[in-house]
């Protein structure tokens, strides 16, 4: 078992999984490490062709192990087939990973041709002159399948336009790169996630990976493993198993260069300064026990605003069942679950809204709450509210859909706002201000302020409201201000994470004190250096109804399409794609 951090504010502390997997022996550690080690600099000397050519054996390799894959996370995760869950699960995991394949390569044959990744229209300057650059959609697949969808990555102070390209690529324009050898500690929830910081750290930075899995769902190694396998026997990539033990060995080694993790905020303290009354002291005077270069994806309390507006009875269903697939999605095990809900007090729907999403929570279907500890968590979240609403079955092996709500916004201490649940748990409350514009700023100052984290965060606007000048300027400041690494109008945030293109990670400017939602990015397969965050725009209302809601019926058939379309798109394959998005 891991060691309890004493929690004042972060992510909730997560017992460790038992094994599926034997953990590696540390002498399979070493040795692994030393084979790392023996190729790190022949992976930085690869010429672009080479890489392309490994790029898409190792689509070939997903796509080949992507139905096994997908059997044994189903019984992992308790999912019945042709679920929702399911089509979840293909997206989110050998769905996403043959599009971050796909895009890599692409992105290749560009520095191969032009010496950095080209973007799918032009960058441009805000009034402030912060350098914008549009990276979804990516090509005309991406129009036709996430028609009204965009997303643009918003660079730090200081990068031009003139100076853009100077700021992608940085590993291809070194000369003369030194090969490095990174340790990627992977997450437990999302397939996807390991696999996809593996490939950051190999194709965008350079770095020769040894993927630890994480014991919640070290089941896929052996996929992941197969699957990489031409990179595997290169000397290039190796998988290994184990705990906290093992990932203390692995981190403090002397071969293992640079770190990168996702986890939680407690995770990456235990790692920087040690655990217990020592690790909490050498936090104090920041002390670091592991001085390596470390990034790290880490938890966060995403909040979403609603602005008010002229919504319609369909209006408040379609977002009450957005809000509730945000949260649901995954058994509520994901660190861009929606945690928060604010609302103005004083518009006239906010109860309405709250019933359309206690309706979506009363229609959902239960899940298996499979990360460890999620049912003392929820617990726990409850006593602190015993007048929360849940819905689903409860007892043991189950966790009730929770929400609570009419949180006091003043109360700044509650746990909705503080603490990271990682359960199905989510919360609402209000703002009391005299128009829409002071609160939509009140909104963006109470998440800034007073909710932790800084990786996601969503605004939902009408579009009748984006008609009112004032309005408008006002959901266009709160987008710039809003300090998140990935912001989102209408829709969930984690999208910015499916579509691969955009950057994923917390807001810049964490120190290792306090490090929230973490530091540095991952995806970006455009290679920006010096990104800020993501802004995704989407519809406020759409047909077909989007996949990831968890009253789509289509989801799992979709998914599968999806997952084979990415790794080789054509007008083949498309009619069944959309014709079975009809039904969802």
């Amino acid at each position: 078992m891991t060691q309890a951090v004493p929690e004042t504010q972060g992510s909730a502390a997560i017992p460790e999984a038992e094994h599926r997997i034997e953990p590696t022996s540390q002498s399979k550690l070493d040795e692994a490490l030393a084979i790392l080690e023996d190729h790190k600099q022949e992976w930085t000397e690869l010429d672009i062709e080479e890489r392309i050519e490994l790029l898409e054996h190792l689509r070939d390799g997903v796509v080949e192990v992507a139905e096994r894959w997908m059997q044994a996370a189903m019984e992992a995760k308790g999912m019945a087939p042709g679920s929702n869950e399911e089509g979840e699960e293909w997206l989110a995991g050998p769905g996403s990973v043959v599009k971050n394949i796909s895009l890599l390569i692409a992105s290749l044959r560009d520095i191969a041709e032009y010496g950095v990744p080209q973007l799918p229209k032009d960058p441009y300057t805000r009034p402030d002159g912060q350098v914008v650059a549009p990276v979804f959609p990516a090509d005309g697949w991406d129009g036709l399948l996430f028609m009204g969808f965009t997303s643009e990555v918003w660079m730090q102070p200081g990068v031009t336009l003139d100076s853009l390209s100077e700021n992608q690529a940085a590993f291809y324009r070194d000369e003369s790169p030194k090969g490095r050898l990174a340790l990627v500690l992977g997450a437990g929830n999302v397939a996807s996630i390991g696999p996809m910081d593996s490939l950051y750290k190999l194709f965008v930075e350079g770095q020769v990976v040894l993927l630890k899995m994480n014991p919640v769902n070290e089941y896929l190694g052996p996929f992941i493993d197969e699957a990489f396998a031409p990179l595997r026997e290169r000397g290039f990539f190796r998988v290994v198993y184990g705990g906290a033990a093992e990932g203390d060995y692995l981190c403090m080694h002397r071969l293992v260069e640079e770190i990168h993790i996702t986890g939680s905020d407690k995770t990456h303290d235990a790692i920087v300064y040690g655990v217990g009354d020592e690790g909490a002291r050498r936090k104090a005077n920041d002390e670091p026990r592991n001085t390596k270069p470390l990034s790290c994806e880490l938890g966060n309390v995403t909040p979403i605003i609603i602005v008010p507006g002229p919504w319609s009875q369909k209006d408040l269903d379609f977002q009450g069942v957005n809000l509730a697939s945000s949260l649901c999605n995954n058994s509520g095990f994901n660190c861009a679950a929606t945690r928060v809900i604010i609302q103005h007090e004083e518009w006239d729907k906010r109860e309405s809204l709250l019933a359309s999403l206690q309706q979506a929570f009363a229609n959902a279907e239960d899940r298996k709450p499979y990360y460890p500890g999620a049912e003392e968590r929820q617990k726990r979240f409850v006593e602190h509210h015993p007048d929360a609403d849940q819905f689903g079955s409860k007892g043991p092996g189950h966790v009730p859909w929770t929400l609570i709500h009419h949180l006091d916004p003043n109360q700044a201490d509650d746990i909705c706002f503080t603490t990271e649940s990682w359960c199905g748990q989510t919360s609402e409350t209000a703002l009391s201000a005299t128009s829409v514009v002071e609160y939509i700023d009140k909104a963006v100052e109470f998440c800034n302020d007073s909710i932790w984290g800084t990786l996601s965060v969503g605004i939902f606007v009408h579009p009748k409201s984006m008609k009112d000048p004032a309005v408008a300027e006002a959901v266009e400041r709160a987008v710039a201000n809003l300090r998140y690494g990935s912001v989102a109008v209408n829709h969930w945030p984690a999208i910015n994470y499916a579509l691969v293109t955009p950057t994923w990670g917390a807001f810049p400017g964490h120190t290792s004190q306090d490090i929230r939602s973490g530091r540095g990015i991952v995806h970006n397969t455009f290679m920006f250096d010096r990104p800020q965050k993501s802004v995704l725009r989407g519809p406020f209302r759409m047909w077909p109804k989007p996949l990831w809601f968890i009253d789509n019926k289509s989801a799992a058939t979709v998914g599968r399409k999806m997952t084979y379309f990415n790794a080789d798109p054509s007008l083949m394959r498309l009619p069944g794609i959309l014709w079975a998005s009809l039904f969802g």
